[in-house]
């Protein structure tokens, strides 16, 4: 399977979307697109995160971006966890880890001395021509979603105006 490179269009794959919808990256071109990979619904750390993005929606929508959560939980758990926490975005359920092979973000963990492979909290940022621009991996969610926000503004600007 192909995988996602920076600086280079991120290949096409179906995404099993909230609300029932099922949508192509491709589909994803003409505006920026965040997709936050974490590991499980309804957990701490995936809830302040989700909480976070959630908050700031409104700063993403003036930068004309799309946030896309994605965990290997089903769709069924997603709709239930969105609506407890209202998120305004979708979730995208990757029961097949079809995504998380594509942005290479399972790795192995452990747990109390117990080892496992798990989703590695990664974010990755899409340009409007579905280019993989910012790869953020082994997240901390405290002030992520800032720097998400940030790194999306140094995106647009101008790059006679960055130096």
């Amino acid at each position: 399977m192909k995988k996602a490179v920076a600086g280079k269009p991120v290949p096409d794959a179906e995404m099993q979307t909230t609300g029932g919808k099922a949508i192509r990256l491709h589909d994803l071109k003409g505006k920026y697109a965040v997709l936050y990979f974490y590991p499980k619904d309804d957990t701490p750390g995936c809830t302040l995160e989700g909480q976070d993005f959630r908050d700031r929606y409104g700063q993403f929508k003036k930068l004309k971006a799309e946030i896309y959560g994605v965990s290997r939980d089903s769709l069924a758990s997603h709709e239930k966890f969105k609506a407890k926490f209202k998120f305004p975005f979708k979730l995208v359920s990757d029961e097949d880890e079809k995504l998380c092979q594509l942005f290479d973000v399972i790795r192995e963990k452990s747990l109390y001395g117990k080892k496992y492979m798990g989703v590695d909290r990664s974010t990755f940022i899409l340009d409007q021509d579905g280019v993989l621009r910012r790869e953020f991996r082994g997240v901390q969610v405290k002030g992520h979603v800032d720097e998400v926000i940030e790194e999306i503004r140094e995106l647009q600007t101008p790059s006679s105006k960055r130096q």
